[in-house]
């Protein structure tokens, strides 16, 4: 700790990103990226963007990417200036708790979501409370009908993998319309309804997606956001007083590429998908329990061996999973679908185990 340090990085507790290890011949199956890889007019777009024009500053407003998102989902009546981009969703959200969720009053999360919330809260100083998922590992929207400055929940949740339908979502919505509601959907492709389809009849809700999972573009950091007009502004306005240009001109060509070709898209979804029910049956069979999963990944725990001792015994073999030392999960292990041959090789693996 140096003597220069702010009193609030002294107590920060930054987000522990995945495990990205440079081993041979690894089966990396713990950050969630899509094994099937972008479509080849991403490639081709960025390409074409790799010249002279690099010398200049991209569209601040992102206004091609912007136009490619809302004319995807024009059937639901959204428009570019309900559009919200940045680098990734990651900073869609850091700019979404800045913006929106520092309040008077404590925002609610589930106890066991995606880890960066709590981090958010103790680098903006927004007061928190944790709302302990069901039994089961489910929300249960009446924990959330009191007093609150924000709500934001996954859906499907990370690390559970497990899908909220969007009655459930409709009824948090309405039990709290003076407060912001994020969806935050990185996953929802996988099996999931998208809550965008609600944003026109919702002022206070926001969904926040990305290009990192579905669309293979984890390498770009691309993350969107669509709500009301006036709730874009104000994340306009935090990304303008932050950073101006946020996507480089190689993450926008190729982002608009990306939703451009929705046929290559769905068959990478279906393949994650199929690739997915595959596992869960060879893990049961293996004694394992699977919680139902429309993300891709299953989170999962064995009958009678501890997650921790299965991790490492895997990661022995080259085979990388994500385990949580965190209450009420510390024996699940999060695992990423892979590719056919490397979920064949999972399976070999735990069968020898």
């Amino acid at each position: 700790m140096s003597k220069y340090w702010s009193s609030l990085v002294e107590n920060l507790k930054p987000y522990v990103p995945g495990e990205q290890p440079k081993m041979a011949n690894l089966v990396k199956l713990n950050t969630n990226e899509n094994p099937f890889g972008p479509s080849p007019k991403v490639i081709e777009a960025i390409q074409k963007e790799l010249n002279d024009n690099l010398r200049l500053y991209p569209d601040p407003e992102s206004k091609a990417l912007k136009e490619a998102i809302a004319h995807y989902y024009t059937d639901h009546g959204i428009k570019p200036k309900q559009v919200f981009v940045g680098n990734g969703s990651d900073e869609v959200l850091a700019h979404i708790f800045q913006g929106l969720l520092k309040q008077d009053k404590p925002i609610l999360f589930p106890d066991i979501t995606y880890s960066f919330y709590p981090v958010y809260c103790s680098l903006y100083q927004v007061e928190s409370e944790t709302i302990p998922l069901t039994d089961s590992f489910e929300i249960d929207p009446a924990d959330y009908k009191r007093p609150n400055g924000g709500i934001i929940f996954p859906n499907p949740n990370a690390p559970t993998g497990r899908f909220m339908v969007l009655q459930h979502v409709v009824e948090i919505l309405e039990a709290n319309p003076d407060s912001v509601v994020v969806v935050d959907e990185a996953y929802v492709d996988f099996g999931g309804e998208t809550a965008i389809t609600l944003v026109n009849d919702y002022p206070n809700l926001v969904v926040s997606q990305t290009l990192s999972k579905a669309r293979s573009l984890a390498g770009l950091r691309v993350g969107f956001a669509v709500a009301d007009e006036e709730l874009i502004e104000a994340l306009n306005r935090v990304k303008d007083s932050f950073n101006s240009y946020p996507l480089d001109r190689l993450a926008l060509v190729g982002a608009v590429a990306a939703f451009e070709d929705n046929q290559w898209f769905e068959d990478s979804c279906n393949g994650v998908i199929n690739e997915r029910e595959r596992l869960t049956e060879k893990l049961e069979e293996l004694g394992f329990e699977v919680l139902p999963s429309k993300a891709n990944f299953v989170f999962t725990r064995h009958k009678e061996k501890a997650g921790a001792d299965i991790a490492a015994s895997l990661r022995e073999q080259g085979i990388i999973v994500r385990h949580f030392d965190k209450p009420r999960i510390s024996d699940f292990l999060r695992i990423t679908i892979g590719t056919s041959d490397q979920n064949n090789s999972l399976i070999k693996a735990l069968s020898e185990l």
